[in-house]
């Protein structure tokens, strides 16, 4: 059943964004799915494409892209996939700066066309495009949420369920801090069936996990060869969707705005947040034991590096 959110914005139909849109309609989450991409015509195609399922389906949900921008005008929520993958000989400064060229430019359709909309983020690297995003939006910080720990949490729970021979609905755990090779799954937080994990697991095995989830992407680039993951980032979009959209006031980790939570300031980074509809309804700090305070602190300082690394005409109002 449809929420309040009477538009919806993808903004990228490479797989991801493509996947996100069929989700969307899947699910009936709003009236109106709109997407756009520079490439000419695959968001038409595959709006297209989606549309005609729906005869199909027995959803009534009006579907469609473009290329121009202005198709997002008065979205209630834009989710943005937009963005590039690293290239042979690109170094990771490079990524960075070509990314938030593009972020920047994509905010600042969004601030013109969809003022009032949330943002979510889920162009890499997250963290950083979710802090470009807010300075160029102008938007309130609980306006802007970038998707990481949704995603990286359920592929912890997917390797422990897996180990275990369990079912993945006994597993819980919550993933936090920037995502990346600094991500901190949180060991006293993660529990299958109410018993702690390390009641259950040996030190080394969850240690092989954790490198495999801080790696988890990478292990699927590998696998595909040309490409990246695409299913599990669309069910976490939509998961964080969801809760904004039917104001569940869902508890999710999410890279949202420090602004003194946790010893940090004015930066995003993976922590838990309650989502409602008005985006960020509040950051949950959680009690770490010394080994995650510091792992999460070393976190904060690379999301810090990054930040300063980003060209300054990028984090400034668009």
């Amino acid at each position: 059943m449809a929420g309040w959110a009477k538009k919806i914005a993808v903004i990228g139909a490479g797989n991801t964004g493509g996947s996100i849109v069929q989700r969307f309609v899947d699910t009936n989450i709003a009236p109106e799915i709109v997407v756009t991409d520079v490439v000419e015509n695959i968001a038409q195609g595959k709006a297209l494409d989606i549309l005609e399922s729906t005869p199909i389906s027995g959803i009534d949900c009006n579907v469609y892209g473009s290329t121009d921008m202005s198709i997002i005008k008065d979205s209630d929520i834009v989710v943005v996939t937009a963005g590039m993958a690293r290239k042979p000989g690109m170094s990771r400064l490079d990524l960075l700066t070509k990314n938030a060229e593009i972020i920047y430019s994509v905010t600042s359709n969004i601030k013109k066309y969809a003022p009032n909309s949330i943002i979510v983020m889920l162009s890499n690297p997250l963290d950083v495009t979710t802090y470009i995003a807010y300075k160029a939006s102008g938007f309130k910080p609980n306006k802007v949420i970038g998707m990481a720990g949704v995603l990286d949490s359920a592929r912890f729970r997917t390797f422990i369920a897996q180990k275990l021979h369990v079912s993945v609905k006994d597993v819980t755990s919550i993933v936090m801090g920037g995502h990346g090779d600094t991500m901190v799954p949180i060991l006293s937080h993660t529990h299958v069936g109410g018993i702690p994990v390390r009641h259950l697991l040996k030190k080394e095995d969850l240690d092989a996990m954790i490198t495999r989830t801080r790696n988890g992407g990478g292990e699927i680039v590998n696998l595909l060869k040309a490409g990246s993951a695409y299913y599990a980032p669309s069910y976490s979009i939509l998961e964080m969707v969801s809760a904004i959209v039917h104001d569940k006031k869902q508890i999710l980790p999410c890279s949202v705005y420090l602004d003194g939570q946790y010893g940090a300031k004015d930066l995003f980074i993976g922590v838990p947040a309650k989502l409602g509809k008005n985006g960020v309804e509040e950051v949950i700090e959680l009690k770490l034991e010394e080994d995650e305070k510091q792992a999460f602190q070393k976190s904060i300082e690379e999301i810090k590096k990054e930040i300063a690394e980003c060209p300054p005409q990028f984090l400034k109002p668009a």
